[in-house]
């Protein structure tokens, strides 16, 4: 068998002339300045624009209804489906339009530190750079283990291929496409690399729960000690800041799995946001970026390659992809044990929740199923003055191939198995909401969190809110006792029982999505919510 052959085997595709298989980095970024891809940063950093597409293409990604999987595929806006027979034909029209360039780069690469539920991924791309991407993104295969190297999924990469809705049966010229009974994967008409990842995480949340395996989307740490943590959080909520503790040791920032012999992660890197980053504010990320061998998306620079990170002219999601070895304090094998503590971040720009409340076990499956965080002006367009409640159940929607009321039951099973605690922290507004209050100071969520991890939280006196009914410290150390409870910090006290009011009623409105899928004891912690 020819190297060609072997590094297109299961595939499916044949025909080109030129096959790059599993460069290092110096060669792939050597391929992508020589073909024109990008441009090198002052510092070595690989810089690449992505064009129209500069996040995900959410409206675009599709779900095959193959007969194997049909019955548990959570379908809807999520998880659009796709005939079976217009899958094969768009993964046919791709093969041969794969097959038909000069060249191509494929990389052979694991997602999952674990290796009892590790998933192998080979990548099939026209682009130096996305390969590249997925190097860094990846769990990189020792020399060894490359020979016999089989994939489980394949991602078909073909950024510049154009679908064709009326014989594709999709939405536009863009389309991501996974059938989990061909184990494939079409990501076509878009250059935004983060395709490349989501996917594969959408792939570890189908595969996993059947294993008994929780995928979460959450950054995790371990302290000297062995305690582990958990933080979920959507965008803006803190999650990267808040993980990257230098008293503790970072096992990953974005995706993991909790089985009940531990917690591991399923990436090799990390895929930070950098639009106004700062060095002071965040050096792991700011070095990291400033590296050979980072993939920067989107990101400006002069004509000396000096990067301006405050310049979101492309986009505000501008992006950062390096190795997890760029940072320190990293979990070299990329597992630990079993968490102690999961913590639930939220940005409540309304300013009615308390900075830090103990969850019972009912009431942490009604906020991972809540998921809730609140957006405010300049953080997305099209966003008003006033904040936007938004919630993404389980912390990760675009991601669920099955019911969130899955992944809500095996997070609850495994807390109580474990005996893990569970904590809802608001990083947002205290004080008034926004406009009006301050940002939560960090010093306190700092503290907070620290006692939360080291114990001694849960060995204080707790109260009942009595808007949410959550169990909220009455003091705490370094913490000043008026900003545990929120409504003390509001001037308006009749103005936070009206936000509050309102905020509840949002929760229950979503939540009326899943109070049919869930036991008693959450319905329960559903009506104290909305008490």
């Amino acid at each position: 068998m020819t190297n060609a052959v072997k590094a297109l085997a299961g595939t499916g595709v044949t025909g080109a002339e030129i096959i790059h298989a599993n460069l290092m980095p110096p060669a792939l970024i050597a391929h992508a300045l020589r073909r024109n891809e990008g441009r090198l940063s002052a510092d070595g950093a690989f810089i690449a624009e992505t064009g129209t597409h500069t996040g995900r293409s959410v409206q675009d990604k599709f779900v095959v209804e193959d007969p194997e999987t049909r019955a548990d595929i959570w379908w809807g806006k999520v998880n659009q489906p796709m005939a079976p027979e217009r899958f094969l034909g768009l993964a046919a029209r791709v093969r041969g339009w794969l097959g038909a360039r000069p060249e191509l780069f494929t990389q052979d690469l694991y997602a999952g530190a674990d290796p009892a539920h590790r998933v192998r991924v080979r990548l099939v791309t026209t682009n130096a750079w996305h390969a590249l991407f997925a190097r860094n993104m990846f769990i990189r295969p020792a020399p060894a283990e490359l020979a016999g190297f089989e994939p489980d999924f394949t991602i078909l990469h073909a950024p510049e291929f154009q679908a064709d809705p009326a014989q594709d049966g999709c939405r536009s010229e863009t389309v991501i496409a996974l059938s989990f009974a061909a184990k494939t994967i079409v990501i076509a008409g878009t250059s935004y690399a983060g395709e490349i990842k989501k996917s594969i995480f959408t792939v570890m949340n189908w595969l996993l729960p059947a294993k008994g395996v929780l995928p979460m989307h959450c950054s995790a740490n371990v302290g000297d000690k062995g305690d582990v943590a958990l933080f979920f959080g959507l965008s803006g909520t803190g999650k990267t800041t808040l993980s990257s503790d230098p008293e503790r040791n970072l096992i990953g920032d974005d995706e993991h799995g909790w089985s009940d012999a531990g917690v591991f992660n399923f990436e090799g890197g990390c895929y930070a946001k950098v639009i106004k980053l700062s060095r002071e504010a965040e050096p792991q990320i700011w070095d990291a970026s400033h590296r050979f061998g980072a993939v920067l998306e989107n990101v400006i620079a002069d004509a000396a390659g000096r990067l301006d990170l405050n310049d979101g002219r492309l986009t505000e999601n501008t992006r950062s992809c390096y190795p997890l070895p760029y940072i320190p304090n990293i979990v070299e094998s990329g597992a630990a044990g079993l968490p102690r503590n999961v913590v639930m971040l939220t940005a409540d720009a309304f300013g009615v929740l308390p900075p830090i409340a103990k969850l019972s076990p009912a009431q942490a499956m009604y906020h991972f199923l809540s998921g809730y965080t609140a957006r405010v002006a300049g953080t997305e367009k099209g966003l008003g003055k006033e904040p936007q409640a938004t919630f993404s159940t389980c912390f990760g929607a675009p991601f669920l191939p099955r019911r969130p009321e899955v992944y809500g039951q095996m997070l609850a099973e495994l807390m109580a198995r474990h005996g893990a605690d569970c904590w809802l922290v608001n990083t947002g507004w205290t004080g008034g909401g926004y406009g009006t209050g301050n940002r939560m100071p960090i010093h306190v969520t700092r503290a907070l969190l620290r006692a939360a991890l080291d114990g001694s939280l849960a060995r204080v006196e707790f109260q009942r809110d009595p808007f949410f009914g959550l169990m909220v410290p009455k003091a705490l150390n370094g913490v000043p006792s008026e900003m545990l409870n929120p409504r003390e910090t509001w001037a308006d006290k009749a103005g936070y029982d009206r936000t509050a009011r309102d905020l509840v009623a949002r929760f229950e409105a979503n939540f009326a999505t899943y109070a049919d899928a869930v036991d008693a004891d959450v319905k329960a912690a559903a009506i104290r919510a909305a008490a």
